[in-house]
Formats: C-alpha cells, sequence, structure tokens
C-alpha cells in the first residue's frame, strides 16, 4: 500500500513544530527549566562575547516572537538559577548553564536520531529551502502587522 505524503502547508509545520518541541519541552522539565529559558540560555552561550539583557532578549524575540516583558523576566530566572550572572552591564552563561545545555543536548541527541535519521540528505535540503522561504515570507508578514 502506498501512502501520499501531505503537502506542506502550515498545519504540517506546526504540527512537525509542536511534536519535536514537546519531545524537548519533555527532556527539558528533567533538568528544571523551560522551552524559553533554554533558548535564552542558548543565546547567551553561543553569542561571541557577553551580551546585555537587551541584546539576548531581542535575540531571543527574533527567534520566538514571544513578548519583550516574558523574555525579560525568563533572564531574570535565569540570573535566580545562577545559569547567567550579571557582569557589569552584560550578562554572560555561568559554568553550571553550559553544563545544563551539555547535558541538555547529550540526552536529546539520541532521540533527534531517532527522529531525523534515514531522511534521505535531498528531503532535507529541499524541506530547508522550503522552511527558510516560510520563515521569511512570516517575519516579513509580521513586520507589516507591528508598523
Amino acid at each position: 500500500m502506498t501512502t501520499t505524503a501531505p503537502a506542506a502547508d502550515a498545519r504540517v509545520l506546526g504540527l512537525a513544530h509542536y511534536a519535536a518541541r514537546g519531545v524537548l519541552e519533555h527532556v527539558l522539565a528533567r533538568h528544571g527549566v523551560t522551552f524559553q529559558q533554554q533558548m535564552a540560555l542558548r543565546a547567551a552561550v553561543t553569542a561571541d562575547a557577553p551580551q546585555t539583557p537587551d541584546d539576548l532578549a531581542t535575540q531571543v524575540r527574533g527567534s520566538l516572537k514571544a513578548d519583550p516583558a516574558d523574555i525579560r523576566a525568563t533572564l531574570d530566572e535565569l540570573l535566580a538559577k545562577k545559569l547567567l550572572v550579571a557582569e557589569g552591564s552584560h550578562l554572560r552563561p555561568t559554568d553550571a548553564g553550559r553544563k545544563l545545555l551539555a547535558a541538555v543536548g547529550a540526552e536529546i541527541a539520541p532521540i533527534s536520531t531517532r527522529i531525523w535519521g534515514g531522511i534521505p540528505a535531498e528531503d532535507l535540503a529541499a524541506a530547508g529551502r522550503v522552511l527558510a522561504l516560510v520563515t521569511e515570507r512570516a517575519n516579513a508578514e509580521l513586520a507589516e502587522l507591528t508598523i
């Protein structure tokens, strides 16, 4: 029996996003952090230099489209958990923050392999191109809505 794959659309994209995010959130919960906290911490860890709270909030907002006040609250939570530390007007990840991301990464890696493994490279490349275009167009529409 041959099954026809659904055409990519907003619903299919959303279902894939929430399925994958659900897996990650399950792992994050075991480590006592939320998805938004992980995104903000990752932004701090991957930055070339310590960032100001505004810089981090802007970066996270660009990814998550979350309310700036919620992102600032998330940064405060990371400071309270000692996963970020303030140095003057900048925030930097602590060793505990880096270790947490490494532990989450190690735990999620085999799951990601099971999810993504076996998908042909040309399919992943095509999906990547489509998703990049959808992201670009959606960001442009969002920018128009917020003017």
